[in-house]
């Protein structure tokens, strides 16, 4: 005997929607993606550079590497300046957010790690050691604005929900077009999908912040 399976349909898990489609927002699709209907999406809110280079009036030479953004990482600038150059390759720098907040000093060759944002800033073995006022600057860009399916362990604004997709959208050989619910809406959690190996508290805290838009969850019946 053969079986047929029926899949989902829209009015399975969208129970409400405000008039005139005021819910759903045309979105694009990040090229790469293939994302199906009832899909938790996310937007790409951040572009964070991976290094920088030393600005060219400072009196050392070296750059920095491996940057990475963290859950609070603020679009804007991050200035990093010298403050205590007694120990050469050990030399302290202040840095302060983009709304000009001081946060933890770094120090040259250590590794720095906090919310906002991470980093090494390395010095050029064959070069001039850092000295006091020499400067970086990290900027850290506004993204894309492209919708991708949720991903939890990203700090480029995609490991928060933003919508929920109408319908398919195959984007896998370019940006596409697609339609997402992203206010005021009813909607029935069971249907979703999301991530593989998505734990139960990432998908209570997505669908909280789905919840902060308006977008609810009520059961089936």
């Amino acid at each position: 005997m053969t079986v047929y399976s029926e899949g989902n349909y829209l009015n399975d898990w969208l129970k409400f929607e405000l008039d005139n489609y005021q819910s759903r927002e045309l979105a694009t699709v990040l090229s790469g993606e293939s994302v199906v209907m009832a899909e938790v999406m996310s937007k790409v809110t951040k572009d964070i550079p991976e290094s920088v280079d030393a600005v060219t009036e400072n009196t050392g030479t070296g750059d920095i590497t491996g940057i990475e953004g963290g859950a609070k990482t603020k679009v804007g600038t991050y200035g990093l300046e010298c403050t205590n150059a007694d120990v050469a390759g050990s030399e302290v720098f202040q840095v302060k957010d983009p709304d000009g907040a001081t946060l933890p000093d770094a120090t040259v060759g250590v590794a720095y790690d906090e919310p906002q944002i991470g980093f090494t800033i390395n010095q050029d073995g064959e070069g001039t050691d850092f000295a006091v006022s020499d400067v970086f600057e990290i900027e850290v860009a506004k993204g894309s604005g492209k919708l991708v399916p949720i991903n939890f362990a990203a700090v480029d604004g995609s490991q928060d929900s933003y919508g929920i997709m109408v319908s398919a959208c195959d984007a896998s050989g370019g940006d596409e077009e697609g339609v997402a619910i992203v206010r005021d809406a009813q909607i029935v959690a069971d249907y979703l999908t999301w991530p593989d190996g998505a734990s139960s508290d990432q998908k209570a805290a997505a669908l909280a912040q789905l919840k902060e838009k308006g977008i609810v969850t009520r059961d089936e019946a």
